[in-house]
């Protein structure tokens, strides 16, 4: 059971990742049903360090919470960080014994440092993948995950990223209903769409292409159970197929087909979580049409079959 959390801290810290942590592992809750964690946030000396912004961060202590805590978080922190042999021992002997190693965005450098990624599938910041798979060739870098989730090890993606690691982390440790609790009461997706590729390829997109790919992505959530061709999307675009093929990868970093795969795979897992219908209906519902194309498609993204998905994650 997950009830210690030990995060830490170096200098040069970003504070939107730490307070991630400390919104999701820090923050009580437990007047409302949440679990409550011992949490601590941990530096190497116990001395403040600065973060990215300029302002200092008094921590609880130095390393001996992660003796025992059942969760090591790392926040990001310069990529050039040259991790304390002190630290990397830390990080070490929690892995041995068991506890949940996650790091959020750059944080993967440090796990990389103390040997926790080889072997490993991983994930970092789109920015850093290419640098943290030289950097640690024995790692397999999934660089368009917003998290991977190897053995008892997480890594996430940058900055928001994060939020979907501790989330999937929580639904792990404490089921579906309190992660869906929580993203609520953060105000955030449970699940979220995609993969960095969205990102990468276009990081901020121009006002017209959001003109004329985002009222179709909006309309087709709606229409999830409507058999759907690129021709049909391109007409309703009003393109010609190749030149809407090119514009939607474009813009959301996957393929017509491959997104709203995606989209209905998500949906499909909400229907097995929240509804006791019938696998042919969550079929059906979701635009897969018979259960054996759902299956066949969820057991592809999701690593499992529908039934076993909804026997795990139901309450």
């Amino acid at each position: 059971m997950l009830t210690r959390v030990a995060v830490l801290a170096f200098d040069q810290i970003a504070p939107f990742e730490l307070g991630v942590l400390c919104e999701v592992f820090g923050t009580d809750r437990s007047v409302d049903g949440f679990p409550l964690y011992d949490f601590a946030l941990c530096s190497v000396d116990g001395r403040p360090v600065q973060t990215r912004s300029g302002f200092m961060v008094t921590p609880h202590a130095d390393l001996k919470p992660l003796r025992t805590a059942d969760l090591v978080a790392v926040p990001a922190h310069p990529v050039t960080t040259d991790v304390p042999p002190e630290a990397i021992a830390a990080l070490t002997e929690a892995a041995e014994r068991g506890a949940w190693i996650l790091s959020v965005c750059s944080g993967a450098f440090a796990l990389g440092q103390a040997g926790l990624l080889d072997g490993r599938r991983c994930t970092t910041h789109w920015k850093y993948a290419d640098q943290l798979a030289k950097a640690f060739p024995s790692a397999e870098v999934v660089p368009d995950a917003l998290y991977v989730h190897d053995g008892r090890v997480i890594t996430s993606a940058g900055t928001a990223a994060g939020i979907d690691a501790c989330l999937h982390l929580v639904r792990q440790e404490h089921g579906a209903t309190f992660a869906n609790k929580l993203a609520r009461r953060m105000v955030v997706p449970p699940h979220r769409a995609g993969g960095q590729a969205q990102f990468i390829e276009a990081p901020v997109a121009e006002m017209a292409n959001c003109d004329t790919i985002q009222p179709l992505l909006e309309w087709l959530l709606t229409h999830l159970d409507e058999p759907l061709t690129v021709d049909d999307l391109a007409h309703r675009s009003h393109m010609a197929p190749r030149t809407f093929a090119r514009r939607f990868r474009a813009e959301t970093g996957a393929s017509p087909h491959d997104w709203l795969t995606h989209q209905r795979v998500l949906f499909a897992r909400r229907l097995l979580e929240e509804t006791d219908l019938p696998i042919e209906q969550v079929a059906v519902r979701a635009g897969f049409g018979d259960g054996a194309t759902l299956r066949h498609h969820f057991s592809k993204r999701a690593g499992t079959t529908p039934q076993n998905y909804r026997q795990t994650f139901r309450g």
